[in-house]
């Protein structure tokens, strides 16, 4: 679903810096050769949370869902020196090519990979946070979420992607959509959890924004 026509959604991206070349490289490996293309963070959003992840220079950034990696990419231009970024996905499969695009990038030793369910990851992370990127299954979105925001940093930023679904959180939803179910029930939690001030974003297919108070 496109919120905005996609004359302005072109308009848009021509009027924000471009891509990396190795972002660019990877977008067109991950729609050649990998499945659900559309999962990639893309060109605008990228460049938000490039632009973000900048803005406040974490030390440790943590990502749940890291798909073909782009995303991790552009937060990791932001890390600071000696920071790290803690990406995990239930996928082996794409190990290798997440790999061999971060050790292209210039961050590759501060880029550290995890491979299986993020439940039983996250609470094994001994680490405060300062950014972290919840973009995997949707219906673990508030349990992902619960268990992330003991381990960030006062002042820290959880992003969470995807919230609008597609246009679906506002139309009527169907009983075996428990997607969609979920994520309503999430967008109302963080709108009412006092533990974070929230900011929803029409930016893509959504995007949360929550600072930890």
């Amino acid at each position: 679903m496109h919120f905005i026509s996609e004359v302005l959604e072109n308009y848009v991206e021509k009027s924000t810096d471009n891509e990396p070349e190795l972002l660019q490289e990877l977008s067109r490996e991950t729609h050649l050769r990998v499945l659900r293309p559309r999962m990639l963070s893309g060109h605008f959003q990228g460049r938000f949370l490039s632009f973000i992840s900048k803005l406040k220079s974490p030390e440790y950034i943590l990502e749940v869902g890291t798909y073909t990696g782009y995303s991790a990419l552009c937060m990791a231009e932001g890390i600071r020196k000696g920071g790290e970024l803690h990406t995990i996905d239930i996928n082996e499969e794409l190990y290798d090519l997440q790999r061999r695009y971060f050790d292209r990038s210039g961050y590759g030793e501060q880029i550290k990979q995890h491979t299986g369910d993020a439940l039983d990851i996250i609470p094994s992370l001994n680490i405060k946070f300062d950014l972290a990127f919840i973009d995997a299954d949707k219906e673990n979105y508030h349990t992902y979420f619960d268990l992330i925001i003991h381990k960030m940093n006062k002042g820290g930023l959880i992003l969470s992607d995807n919230v609008l679904w597609s246009g679906k959180v506002v139309e009527e939803v169907k009983p075996n959509d428990k997607s969609t179910i979920a994520l309503l029930e999430y967008n109302k939690k963080l709108k009412e959890d006092s533990r974070v001030e929230t900011l929803l974003l029409p930016i893509r297919d959504g995007l949360t924004i929550c600072r930890v108070i």
